[in-house]
């Protein structure tokens, strides 16, 4: 499916850094020896149990690449965490949360990027997370390289790495700005699978330059090619504003962000794919919000597919006309 053209976003690679730095807003304030954020949430494990996760989000420098639909840079350092900042802050988060068999560790950008954390300070990382059975972290293929293998080396458990798919429709990835081909992300998958690496993926709801019918197919080939590459979870991210970016693209009629019946949508279809397990991100779902009388409802029963990963039946609401 063809992509519009927008007369403010650059077509040419070169001016796309610039373009988005440009329309950025202020960062928040960031205590590298503190986690951004830490709580605990439930999740279906590959087994079909379902049990408590530790989710850190760490403060680090940002992501070199700069995606168009990116604002995880909000809560980034200018500058590189000093080393042994990050095992601070993890010792610190999992020292105020409950035990937990699994974490995760998210850091707005690479696990494997060494400037954002120090290879120095994988020994160290890898000794306090001795007591999980699973971790998950998150990297941009192009960093899947011999580190990668060599972190799971050092882990009691198994380890889980996250990588953005964001889409498989090759020109809207390439216009995202993340610097990455469909041909990358499968080699990175593959070579995670060689290593005996699980795999989950990220999946964007909603993209630039494209009707939110067109956009919703592409979420649901995306499902597909990231359950073709060998993921055992998908989750599934609403494309948001708030980045400056995307808001002068929504602005232009270049971007509208994803409905909450999109986000139900496009789980449901890749419940039905019975591959592996697909979540539907509830974070921030406020921004989705279209009727208040179904609100609570739908993100209920979207809360109840990402437990069960079965479909019930849609919420029927007489003041918005929505009915299964």
């Amino acid at each position: 499916m063809p992509l519009s053209i927008s007369s403010a976003y650059p077509q040419r690679v070169s001016e796309r850094d610039r373009w988005i730095l440009r329309r950025r807003g202020a960062r928040n304030a960031v205590d590298p020896l503190r986690a951004v954020e830490a709580f605990v949430e439930e999740e279906r494990t590959e087994r079909g149990d379902v049990v408590p996760v530790a989710t850190l989000f760490l403060a680090n420098r940002e992501c070199p690449w700069r995606c168009l639909m990116c604002d995880l840079w909000k809560n980034t350092t200018r500058e590189s965490a000093p080393a042994g900042a990050i095992p601070v802050q993890i010792r610190r988060a999992l020292a105020e949360l409950p035990p937990t068999p699994r974490v995760k560790l998210y850091n707005a950008g690479s696990f494997f990027d060494p400037k954002a954390i120090a290879p120095g300070d994988h020994p160290q990382i890898a000794s306090l997370l001795a007591g999980f059975e699973r971790v998950v972290v998150e990297s941009h293929p192009a960093l899947i390289t011999e580190s990668c293998r060599a972190f799971r080396d050092r882990l009691k458990g198994d380890l889980e790495v996250a990588m953005g798919l964001e889409t498989a429709h090759p020109e809207a990835l390439r216009r995202l700005n993340k610097r990455m081909t469909l041909g990358d992300f499968r080699r990175a998958a593959d070579r995670l699978a060689a290593d005996r690496i699980a795999l989950r993926v990220f999946v964007l709801l909603g993209l630039p330059f494209l009707s939110a019918e067109e956009a919703l197919l592409c979420t649901y080939r995306s499902i597909e090619t990231a359950f073709d590459a060998g993921a055992t979870a998908v989750s599934i991210i609403p494309t948001r504003g708030g980045n400056g970016a995307l808001d002068e693209l929504q602005e232009q009629g270049e971007f509208a962000p994803p409905s909450l019946k999109a986000l139900e949508e496009a789980a449901a279809f890749g419940m039905r794919l019975a591959r592996g397990r697909v979540f539907a991100a509830l974070w921030d779902l406020e921004r989705l919000r279209s009727c208040a009388a179904c609100f609570a409802p739908r993100t209920e029963r979207l809360r109840s597919m990402n437990r069960m990963q079965q479909v019930p039946p849609r919420v029927a609401c007489s003041s918005c006309g929505d009915s299964p």
